[in-house]
């Protein structure tokens, strides 16, 4: 795709009305595609995962070839995917801590797709604490349209043979895979018509991967290998085996002895693409470290950290705020880093420490509005970033409903900025009761903590801080990009 190519609306799922509220629990907070972009797995506040599946034949599809004045066919041009609602569960419960008095909250921070078997979907989900192995599974299933009773019948003794025709399938039967309902036994007296084959996804929990963080869970990365994976939260890496669930292995613990000696703290975390022994981590001081699981078992030793080593000029208050890397996503080449801060999107060359190879500013405008950024918590803000599958494209949210897309290498520093067309007179998040921001530990590693303020505030700043793109995934295959606003799904292609 030549990177001036048009981005174009596609798709939108959970568009509200004009004047219906946005309910917090509705609120997108993860999403990510599967290796395949067959399906896509859509997390919210209210620990609901939602899964959407690539339509049936528009994979291959090509637009009809026309003729042109000329007389000359115009070539086919390849549509892209489109998706559609396939099924949704229940994957977390708000849950209490007793011991440490903490709330436990069911939104879903991350979802990772995992293998695919025996033509069973399988996923990664967490919240604050606990993973969870899902396994969704599609089966078909026959069941009756309608049922016509005799005539001769009265309607008492219908209602009697109906009882007694259940009764006589007191188990379901199996056949070939096929789950039958209501199979016709009343020898005449009445006929039952089959519905069509209707497919229904079941869901269960497989695996649950609890009590192994004191901290809030900020990653969950699938290895390479099928078998390992790793969740990280803001002191601790933890690493499991998918088949066990009552026993993982640290091999990053941050934490001090003392915690008035803390200084940073872990804010997300990857394994490489295609090396199953490497994996890499960013901090809040704007660190990418990389890890060889090989050289220790607990790996405290590095193998190279990678660090902005250009000034940016004086350092102020919130310097070490707006350095704090919030994603960080590995390219499919397995040598380049994206990452995202509150201010830029950088890209990072393994081969190179020193410094990113191309940085791009996404909020350079709001750095004179900082202190008030900070006053109604905006500057906390957690931006997601996603790259191409095969190419170094890559894209990340803004205010205003803005979608930044980034091509490396073309010399454009400013790439291509989308809207997100929202409703004009759509009413904001309601909000009944201040709920002040929890305390983060990234926060009380810069040795301060405040209650959020209202975000009306935002007199003076020329951006619409309530309306914005925090997460977002590009297809593996496609030049299709997923993004959320509220509770609203976006897919933009070009």
């Amino acid at each position: 795709m030549t990177f001036g190519s048009e981005w174009k609306f596609s798709q939108v799922f959970g568009e509200q009305n004009p004047h219906e509220d946005v309910q917090d629990c509705d609120i997108i907070s993860a999403m990510e595609f599967d290796k395949n972009g067959d399906n896509l797995a859509v997390g919210d506040q209210a620990g609901r995962v939602m899964i959407f599946e690539r339509q049936a034949g528009k994979e291959d599809l090509f637009e009809c070839s026309s003729r042109s004045d000329s007389g000359q066919f115009n070539l086919p041009q390849k549509q892209h995917p489109e998706f559609e609602y396939k099924t949704e569960f229940q994957s977390h419960e708000p849950e209490f801590d007793y011991l440490k008095s903490v709330e436990i909250e069911e939104k879903i921070n991350k979802i990772r797709w995992c293998t695919k078997l025996d033509r069973s979907l399988f996923l990664l989900t967490a919240n604050d604490r606990t993973i969870k192995l899902w396994k969704i599974k599609e089966q078909k299933v026959k069941k009756v349209k309608q049922m016509d009773i005799n005539s001769s019948v009265t309607s008492e003794n219908s209602l009697l043979a109906d009882r007694s025709y259940m009764s006589g399938q007191s188990e379901s039967s199996h056949v070939n895979g096929y789950s039958l309902e209501w199979t016709n036994k009343m020898n005449g007296t009445s006929s039952s018509h089959l519905a069509d084959i209707t497919n229904v996804d079941y869901t269960r929990s497989r695996k649950v991967y609890a009590n192994a963080h004191d901290f809030n869970i900020n990653s969950i990365s699938n290895n390479s290998d099928g078998e390992t994976f790793l969740s990280g939260d803001d002191l601790r890496i933890n690493v499991w085996n998918l088949e066990v669930r009552d026993q993982c292995f640290n091999i990053i613990d941050m934490k001090p002895k003392d915690m008035e000696d803390l200084t940073e703290v872990i804010t997300s975390a990857e394994f490489h693409p295609f090396h199953c022994n490497l994996l890499a981590y960013s901090s809040s001081r704007g660190f990418i470290r990389l890890v060889d699981m090989r050289m220790s078992a607990l790996c405290d030793h590095n193998v190279k950290i990678l660090q902005d080593g250009r000034s940016h000029g004086s350092k102020t208050f919130f310097s070490e705020i707006i350095a704090s890397i919030s994603d960080m996503k590995y390219a499919m080449d397995g040598r380049h880093i994206l990452s995202r801060d509150y201010m830029t999107l950088k890209l990072w060359d393994t081969h190179m420490e020193s410094s990113p190879v191309a940085t791009y500013k996404i909020h350079e405008h709001l750095r004179p509005k900082l202190p008030k950024l900070y006053t109604n918590d905006a500057i906390f803000d957690k931006f997601d970033c996603c790259l191409n599958g095969n190419e170094l494209q890559f894209a990340t949210g803004s205010y205003s409903n803005h979608l930044r897309v980034f091509s490396f290498g073309t010399g454009n520093e400013s790439g291509i900025t989308l809207e997100v067309k929202k409703e004009s007179n759509r009413k904001p998040t309601s909000q009944t009761t201040s709920r002040p921001r929890r305390s983060s530990l990234s926060n009380l590693a810069r040795g301060f903590y405040r209650q959020g303020q209202d975000l009306n505030s935002e007199n003076e700043i020329s951006c619409n801080l309530k309306s914005k793109l925090l997460h977002m995934a590009w297809h593996p295959m496609h030049n299709l990009i997923a993004c959320s606003s509220g509770s609203s799904l976006f897919m933009y292609h070009a």
